[in-house]
């Protein structure tokens, strides 16, 4: 299970440390796509291979269902994590979030998700103010 939010940087070539807690789960490397809300996600082999299965089973005669396919199946890359614990984030993504030498990186679960530090500081903040209205609509889900 992935949790928790680390502050790390992206070197000049790209590379990304992934946060010593997270790395056992990826040893065997990760898939990394274009997120929502303007971050990156990254998952575990077989992680992914469930996200996809189920991509696939969607009615592909629905544009929304096509656009988000594509948004998480053609945008995403195998990366593999070297001796020192980097991913190489590919340029194309890299663009996509924003993301320049700041970053976050937040363990929600069953994916990880990478942030400009600077959109997830804005984002954040604004989730955080509101909460409360977040709470109530999940209360109506029964979460």
């Amino acid at each position: 299970m992935f949790i928790g939010e680390y502050q790390h940087t992206v070197d000049e070539k790209g590379r990304l440390a992934i946060p010593v807690k997270f790395r056992k789960r990826l040893v065997r490397g990760a898939v990394v796509t274009r997120g929502l809300d303007s971050c990156l996600f990254v998952y575990a082999p077989e992680e992914w291979k469930k996200l996809a299965v189920k991509l696939s089973a969607l009615p592909f005669s629905q544009a929304n269902t096509r656009a988000f396919a594509r948004l998480m199946l053609a945008g995403a890359m195998d990366v593999e994590i070297d001796g020192q614990g980097r991913v190489v984030l590919p340029e194309y993504l890299r663009q996509y979030a924003k993301i320049s030498k700041e970053v976050v990186v937040a363990g929600l679960y069953d994916r990880l998700e990478i942030w400009d530090r600077p959109t997830w500081e804005r984002y954040k903040t604004e989730t955080e103010k509101n909460s409360n209205d977040i709470a109530e609509k999940l209360g109506e889900l029964g979460v």
